[in-house]
């Protein structure tokens, strides 16, 4: 372990330190980036909770769940004893004055320590009700007025509706500045997404092919094979609509379809991700109709053994109609993708657990061989997220030996080798204690994802049970689904203007240029003035 000797001192202020949230994410985060040297020489850890507890308590109890849910399993005991010097608890209700009072003098006793004015990050990882709380009490107690230091770090749901996401927008901004505010998708934290915004944006040959000119259409499934566990009674006022695609789909959308930034500012690329927004074709009556599937699991198997429907889970209504599994697909109307359909789907109990997108090319080889394919023969980018990171290129080589014939191969690349994966939350906390807001959403990017989305959910509130597909449990999914398409259903707009040895040089020059070094991030996710 070495210590980052350039960084401003860093306070974490994290209100419901003994919660799950903290206890499997954030807590294991941090103590990998105090292992890798990657956290100031001056930090401090303050956990509030309404727990009483002493702090020898909460440091055993934070001790076994780094044991349990670091990456790298058991704890050295000497790391351990160094990292546990910086943490602190106090009891505190968030609702309680006293208590932002002794937060306070936490703060001014580190900063005269120090002997420097420390960033503080105020970490949120309680309930979506006590966000108006504490935002409120921090500026009461002028926790909130600096600034230059001060943060606030949250996590969604950013509102249950495009109504409560501006409300609450608009409370944070009475408060805070936006530069402040750090909304946390914890997906755009994982290395697979960093893989794909290195993979799009690496090379100038990537625009080559980038284009309705050359992609057929694109899918990006997440799917996960748990059902709603503990979390009926959340799940069950959400549904897959508002847990995943609202966020963290729409969010991989914007990032395949994004143009280049104009500056390497988190304005700037965050900026392109809100043009994409507002080019998401609004969803009239036609296209409710025909371009949504939703569907809800019914008993079923999970490794052979036999598991509850979903209406037979904890606190989830026996009547319900929320959607456990759902597939969208969206039309981006700009000159880039015009006519491409981008299909989005995310479900529940499905036979495997998987996040990946694949850009599906056109077909590339008529003009030059005369002979008809199929959407499966032809040339695919396959960018896998989890469980395995990896990007893929299917392609359909003219095969030497016997002359026209083509021979599907797949050119791989595994970018770490074996090596540990830094998780999504190490690379968003350390965003934050740099002061980058890249990978964070700002409040128009939440109110255009809301907005996208709100046609689809009042559509589906209006139909109760209608259209609502079950599916055995363990499967994969609804039969029938805007990604199960044929030709007729895909909107072609132009012949594919890119050859096929064009495409294999690209794919070479992209994998061989893209994954070199230890940062494997683009130039405007790397953080230059900590180099």
């Amino acid at each position: 372990m070495s210590i980052h000797k350039k960084l401003v001192p860093a306070i974490f202020i994290i209100f419901g330190g003994t919660g799950d949230l903290n206890s499997r994410k954030i807590a294991p985060a941090i103590y990998n980036l105090f292992l890798d040297g990657l956290l100031p020489r001056d930090f401090s850890i303050l956990a509030t909770a309404n727990q009483n507890l002493t702090l020898k308590e909460y440091l055993a109890n934070i001790k076994d769940k780094l044991s349990r849910f670091s990456r790298r399993g058991s704890v050295d005991p000497k790391q351990w004893d160094l990292f546990a010097e910086h943490i602190s608890y106090l009891e505190a209700d968030a609702a309680d004055l006293i208590a932002y009072e002794k937060i306070s003098l936490h703060i001014e006793k580190h900063n005269r320590q120090w002997k420097a004015s420390a960033d503080v990050l105020f970490y949120l990882a309680v309930a979506p009700s006590l966000f108006p709380v504490i935002a409120t009490n921090l500026s009461s107690t002028n926790l909130a007025s600096d600034r230059e230091h001060n943060r606030i770090l949250i996590e969604k749901p950013f509102g249950n509706d495009l109504k409560t996401a501006m409300e609450l927008n608009g409370l944070l901004s009475t408060i805070f500045h936006e530069n402040q505010i750090y909304r946390l998708d914890h997906y755009l934290g994982k290395q697979g997404v960093q893989n794909l915004m290195t993979f799009r944006f690496a090379d100038a040959l990537t625009e080559q092919v980038w284009n309705r000119s050359n992609i057929q259409h694109v899918e990006i499934s997440v799917s996960e094979n748990l059902g709603v566990g503990q979390r009926g009674g959340y799940y069950d006022h959400s549904g897959a609509m508002r847990d995943m695609i609202q966020n963290h789909l729409l969010q991989l959308l914007c990032i395949v379809a994004m143009e280049p930034s104009l500056g390497h500012s988190s304005d700037a690329v965050r900026d392109s991700k809100v043009k994409v927004l507002k080019s998401i074709r609004k969803f009239d009556s036609d296209m409710l109709n025909k371009n949504l599937v939703r569907g809800q699991y019914s008993e079923g198997y999970e490794d052979g053994k036999k598991v509850n429907g979903y209406r037979e889970e904890l606190n989830v209504d026996p009547d319900s109609s929320t959607e456990t599994f759902a597939a969208v697909k969206f039309f981006i109307d700009n000159q880039r993708w015009q006519g491409v359909p981008f299909i989005l789907s995310t479900g529940k109990r499905m036979q495997q657990s998987a996040s990946t997108i694949t850009i599906q090319f056109k077909e590339s080889l008529k003009p030059l061989f005369g002979i008809e394919q199929t959407i499966g023969q032809r040339s695919r980018l396959m960018i896998s997220i989890q469980p395995e990171i990896s990007v893929r290129l299917q392609i359909q080589p003219k095969h030497a030996e016997v002359g026209t014939k083509l021979n599907t191969i797949d050119i791989g690349l595994d970018r770490f080798d074996g090596k540990q994966v830094p998780e999504a939350y190490e690379t968003l906390i350390r965003d934050a204690i740099l002061g980058n807001q890249t990978l964070f959403m700002r409040a128009d990017q939440i109110e255009l994802a809301w907005e996208t989305v709100m046609p689809i959910l009042d559509y589906w509130k209006a139909q109760g049970n209608t259209g609502l597909i079950n599916y055995p449990a363990g499967t994969t999914g609804p039969q029938v689904a805007p990604a199960r398409h044929n030709e007729k259903r895909l909107a072609y707009c132009s012949e594919s203007s890119v050859e096929h040895d064009n495409l294999q040089l690209w794919l070479h020059q992209i994998l061989e240029s893209c994954f070199i070094g230890h940062d494997y991030r683009p130039a405007f996710l790397r953080n230059k003035s900590v180099q």
